[in-house]
């Protein structure tokens, strides 16, 4: 009788000169995370090199204040992503340091009562100075009373105004190569954030309200998902930025898609979450087959692992590769028939 399991052996890993894409090449044979970390490698580089697919990002957490917010902006540069959902912190901390303030590190057994004293904010392992975060949040305030509050913007369109505002203050964030580029970039729950806390003290400081409606966020995202070819995600955690992409499949009928859904046709996640809590962040590629969310035919794999560790050996993988690579559409002009 044959046996049906033993199919591909395990390459025992050896030491030898290579270049990270080699590594990951190799890792994909051997087992655990390492395996799962290889075959994330694979599914990213067939989405870079299908012309017809539309790459969505979805960025969960404070990785700006880890360090990985300029792997995100070359993402951008490079057309290796053609849209982004961020979480606000994401998208606000990163201007941190681009106007010149530093996070340092730090430690997470620390007298916390002795930091608010000294007005520095921590991060698990990193500090910042409470002072400089502040100079971020009077930056966010001091655009918002530049725009037009008898407007109502998707938060796109209002990041794309911040992106033109930093473009003329060489603020180089990845807000400002989202505008560069016009490259849709959402933040559906854009008042959890420094955003948030800029806009209500306009407000208050000169009764400007600035309406940023996420349920038009919802509508331009399924629009792009629609018109789209073809979809693939690459979710960095999880949160309101996975769902957000998630719940755009089974809404895009509303433009005509003769389906119960539009599933996407690649997935990666990277991830600590566990599927047993029932969150969204620990939710399998599988489960989302179940919601018509992801297709069942998709290429898809879940890799689990801290994202300050699996996005910069990706990235730079991928910038071996040297892919060139156009966006699949003009997303600026479908965003505006």
């Amino acid at each position: 009788m044959e046996n049906p399991y033993f199919r591909e052996k395990i390459r025992t890993f050896e030491i030898k000169e290579r270049r990270i894409s080699e590594l990951l090449e190799d890792v994909k044979d051997t087992a655990y995370q390492g395996r799962k970390l290889g075959e994330v490698f694979e599914v990213y580089k067939t989405m870079l090199q299908d012309e017809d697919t539309t790459i969505i990002m979805g960025l969960a957490g404070s990785m700006s204040t880890a360090g990985m917010w300029k792997i995100v902006r070359w993402l951008i540069l490079n057309n290796y992503i053609d849209i982004l959902v961020s979480t606000g912190a994401n998208i606000s901390e990163d201007i941190y340091e681009c106007i010149g303030a530093s996070y340092w590190k730090g430690s997470p057994f620390v007298d916390d009562a002795e930091l608010y004293e000294y007005k520095i904010d921590r991060f698990y392992d990193v500090y910042a100075s409470e002072e400089d975060y502040r100079r971020m949040e009077k930056l966010i305030e001091e655009f918002a009373d530049t725009i037009d509050d008898k407007k109502i913007y998707s938060s796109r369109s209002f990041l794309w105004e911040f992106g033109r505002f930093l473009d003329n203050k060489r603020i180089h964030s990845i807000v400002h190569a989202s505008y560069i580029k016009r490259l849709p970039i959402y933040s559906p729950a854009i008042a959890d954030s420094a955003y948030g806390i800029a806009l209500v003290r306009l407000k208050r400081k000169k009764g400007k309200l600035i309406t940023i409606d996420a349920a038009l966020d919802l509508e331009e995202l399924t629009k792009i998902l629609a018109y789209s070819k073809k979809t693939g995600v690459i979710y960095i955690g999880g949160g309101v930025p996975k769902d957000f992409v998630q719940i755009s499949t089974y809404l895009a009928p509303v433009f005509g898609i003769n389906a119960r859904s539009k599933p996407h046709e690649y997935a990666i996640q990277i991830t600590t979450d566990s599927p047993q809590w029932g969150g969204l962040s620990g939710c399998t590629l599988e489960e989302a087959v179940s919601w018509g969310k992801i297709s069942a035919k998709a290429k898809k794999v879940t890799c689990y692992c801290d994202a300050t560790i699996a996005l910069p050996i990706l990235a730079q993988a991928i910038s071996e590769l040297k892919i060139f690579r156009k966006p699949p559409m003009n997303f600026e002009k479908l965003l505006s028939e």
